[in-house]
């Protein structure tokens, strides 16, 4: 095996390890031109081979890049998107001064504070306006 075909086998090793390591498709095109180039070093000289790299790796990148664009699940909505706007009661008294709150939206409890920091007493609809990790910021409704 000669220098160039090692040359290639390492650029496909290499290719192929950071793919597995990403799982993003970001260097699976340079694995199949490493491979091509590869296979063209037991019949062209070097610049022929570079060429097989280039020339595949462009292709598979033009070719495969919209396809895998399409298969790309749409992004599934948190909580952040969910809960905002939504309507919810006040099961304890929001206070920013006694550092109290929680509110109750769809069925499931959260800590919570006003926009205004205003108090806002237990039973009382609020709107959604902010989710902070697990921490709601309502106002009045």
């Amino acid at each position: 095996m000669d220098s160039q075909m090692i040359l290639w086998a390492v650029v496909f090793a290499v290719a192929v390890v950071f793919e597995l390591v990403s799982m993003q498709l970001v260097s699976i095109w340079f694995a199949v031109g490493a491979l091509a180039a590869f296979i063209a070093s037991f019949y062209l000289p070097f610049t022929g081979q570079l060429a097989v790299f280039i020339g595949v790796t462009a292709l598979m990148l033009i070719v495969t890049r919209p396809l895998i664009k399409k298969l790309k699940r749409p992004a599934v909505p948190t909580n952040h998107e969910l809960d905002l706007g939504k309507q919810a009661i006040v099961i304890e008294d929001i206070d920013a001064s006694a550092g109290t709150g929680r509110v109750r939206v769809q069925g499931v409890d959260w800590s919570a504070s006003a926009k205004d920091g205003t108090p806002i007493k237990s039973g009382e609809t609020v709107t959604v306006v902010e989710v902070s990790g697990a921490r709601l910021t309502v106002e009045k409704s």
